[in-house]
């Protein structure tokens, strides 16, 4: 005779109360898209258009509206239908198209159809021809401004002539690079490389940039001065006589970057305005901006009052450079070199250097891949057809944006058929960051210093998940709690502590650069009941500081090596400001499933929440003796699940299909998935 089946009871034996619930753990997936579909197709229709011709008297331009739903319709097939249909579930895209001529006035608007783009089902995935898609989100260096140690303290190698050097990398365009040199008895150099190409005196870009003494009289002068130590150099250039106007400098750039075409003042000027200082070929995106805006707004500030010159400041809004922010990236590098307090050296693998592209990213950089191969043919058409003819719809051809998005999904390293052996493997596979693809490392040239787990890495990415082989420590997980904020740097959360009190109710969540001011306390670490802690003193950690030119010197003349780690000591509770919200903060879902996982030594931890993703589901599942509280969120979460909509009761079940009659909806036949095939079959 059948018994009826109970739920299990749990009971928990921790010492610590949940502060803070987990996160939606697939938000990474569909907060990312839900923005490309809100604000991310709208910039770019917004940055490509109005496409004129060559005459610049025709005018096309693409609006969307991501509000209107004539422009974005539902889907045409439900998911199960294009699963079975082998079908890809996709809606489509519709743009309001202005064709103006600037000669008659005329105006002609359409309604144009832009290509069926892939949708996002509710749990994070895309089916793509049938089966089932995860885009990976990829972990690249984030756009800014970055000052590092030379070769000579980057290899410990004192052959090395390399001091230091700093570089301006903007999302989309060309590198400016700078350098600080000393040749054995010789004067130290300052360079720079624009576009990648020969070294050029610092002093060639600083005239370029408009501060030659015809615009900006004095200035050079006064530089020397105050950083004394380019004396020698500055005479030197003087003597060779080079560059010394902003036509000539112009010139001599222009030069390296372009050596075979023939060089005037006027296509110098073009060059160097349209490939820095313009949003057509330069784009530094928001990131870029908040990071130069954190890292050179107080320079540029130094400047003015050291020098008594105005300069012109970014705009906020503005994605491009501006000559004030290039002048203070040399300072900063000169600052560096005289081991100045308060300026410090970047580190590359730090989590404020480094960002996460989702997956809304990812496909609207393909758009607009797409968009650029089509306003060429738009601005063709424009010239080889008759005029009165001209309708929008005339000028655009869809094909290469559909093309472009279709061999996204289809080639791209980071369109991944999604891992179904269990419901854990398909729901880490969808919070999984990957250094590699398109934009990214290659597994051959990723040094160790790349791969290694870094004190940034607390809470925001496992230091436990990551593949074994080739890959390791260039794939990895999110970590329980992190989120990814709107710049696209991970943040943690902490709890903040007022005067020694922990505020339970108060969760502030901090990217890598901000935790680095604050003394965080454990998340185990006792507590009162009225949310003091219980001991004297209290185990803390800091951020190191950033390493100083002077102390790796130091380092490499006393031959020892001193990595920035973590500083871990004990201080009183009122010193404390934050504290961690759980211990679980550290590791990933599937690290956080092994019970007992601080007596593990972390190779086999690693191992064995690998090794979870390839368990094959039990035909009747049972609910574990031991768990660690997290099963329960990473069942629901994974989505394999069928979740009542409401309060109700069941009314009949059989092998197919659960019915029950929910107090507010009625009846509702739930439909099991059973023998469907999966990416595994």
């Amino acid at each position: 005779m059948a018994t009826r089946a109970t739920a299990p009871v749990r009971y928990s034996f921790g010492n610590l109360e949940d502060v803070l619930e987990l996160p939606d753990l697939i938000a990474i997936q569909t907060e990312s898209f839900q923005w490309f579909l809100d604000h991310g197709l709208q910039q770019i229709f917004r940055d490509i258009s109005p496409i004129t011709d060559f005459s610049e008297n025709l005018q096309l331009e693409l609006e969307f509206d991501a509000t209107d739903e004539d422009l974005r319709p539902p889907p045409k097939f439900t998911e199960a239908e294009c699963k079975r249909q082998d079908m890809t579930f996709s809606a489509p895209i519709f743009v309001r198209a202005r064709f103006m001529n600037a000669e008659t006035g005329e105006i002609k608007e359409q309604t144009v159809f832009m290509g069926d783009f892939p949708m996002m089902t509710e749990t994070g995935t895309f089916i793509i021809n049938g089966t089932e898609r995860v885009v990976v989100s990829q972990l690249v260096r984030s756009p800014g401004v970055i000052f590092q140690p030379g070769e000579r303290y980057r290899l410990r190698n004192l052959s090395k002539h390399q001091l230091v050097t700093g570089t301006i990398h903007p999302y989309r365009g060309e590198w400016i690079e700078f350098d600080v040199e000393q040749k054995p008895g010789k004067d130290v150099t300052a360079g720079t490389r624009v576009a990648r190409k020969r070294r050029l005196s610092m002093f060639t870009l600083i005239r370029a940039l408009g501060f030659d003494e015809e615009n900006a009289p004095g200035f050079l002068p006064a530089f020397v001065r105050h950083f004394d130590f380019l004396e020698g150099q500055w005479e030197e250039d003087q003597t060779k006589l080079l560059a010394q106007t902003q036509d000539e400098a112009l010139l001599e750039i222009y030069k390296r970057v372009r050596p075979g075409e023939p060089p005037s003042v006027e296509s110098a000027r073009n060059y160097f305005r349209s490939a820095f200082f313009e949003s057509r070929r330069y784009d530094l995106s928001r990131v870029g901006r908040y990071k130069l805006n954190r890292k050179l707004g107080p320079e540029i500030k130094r400047i003015e009052e050291t020098f008594g010159i105005d300069l012109e400041g970014p705009d906020e809004d503005h994605p491009v450079l501006t000559p004030a922010e290039v002048l203070a990236s040399c300072t900063y590098l000169l600052h560096l070199v005289r081991a100045e307090p308060g300026y410090r050296l970047d580190d590359q693998d730090h989590f404020a250097n480094r960002r996460i592209r989702s997956v809304g990213e990812l496909i609207q950089n393909q758009v607009r891949i797409g968009l650029s191969r089509m306003e060429r043919v738009v601005r063709e058409r424009m010239t080889t057809q008759d005029v009165e003819a001209i309708t929008p719809q005339t000028l655009i051809n869809i094909r290469p944006v559909v093309a472009a998005v279709k061999e996204f999904f289809g080639t791209s390293q980071l369109s991944q058929f999604m891992d179904q052996v269990n419901p854990l493997s398909g729901l880490t596979h969808r919070r999984r960051l990957s250094a590699l693809g398109p934009g990214g490392l290659s597994r051959e040239r990723a040094g160790f210093e790349v791969r290694d787990v870094h004190f940034s890495h607390y809470g925001r990415m496992c230091p436990i998940e990551t593949p074994e082989g080739p890959n390791i420590g260039l794939i990895g997980g999110l970590a329980s709690f992190a989120r990814v904020n709107a710049f696209g740097f991970i943040e943690s959360p902490y709890r903040e502590v007022h005067d020694g009190v922990v505020q339970h109710d108060i969760i502030r969540y901090l990217a890598a650069d901000e935790e680095e001011e604050y003394v965080v306390a454990q998340a185990n670490a006792e507590l009162n009941p009225d949310g003091t802690f219980a001991t004297d003193k209290v185990l803390v950690r800091r951020s190191p500081q950033a390493a100083t030119l002077e102390g790796l010197r130091l380092q490499l003349e006393q031959d020892v090596f001193f990595g920035a780690t973590t500083e871990i000591s004990y201080v009183p509770g009122k010193e404390v400001q934050m504290m961690d919200v759980s211990p679980k903060q550290i590791i990933s879902i599937a690290t956080a499933l092994i019970p007992f996982l601080e007596h593990d030594d972390a190779n086999r931890a690693l191992m064995g929440a690998n090794m979870q993703r390839q368990a094959v589901p039990l035909l009747r599942a049972e609910a574990p003796y031991i768990g660690t509280g997290v099963e329960a969120r990473a069942a629901n979460d994974a989505a394999n699940m069928i979740l009542a909509l409401d309060d109700g009761t069941i009314a009949e079940v059989n092998g197919n299909s659960i019915v029950i009659d929910y107090a507010e909806l009625g009846r509702h036949t739930h439909v099991l998935a059973k023998f469907n095939r999966s990416n595994q079959d």
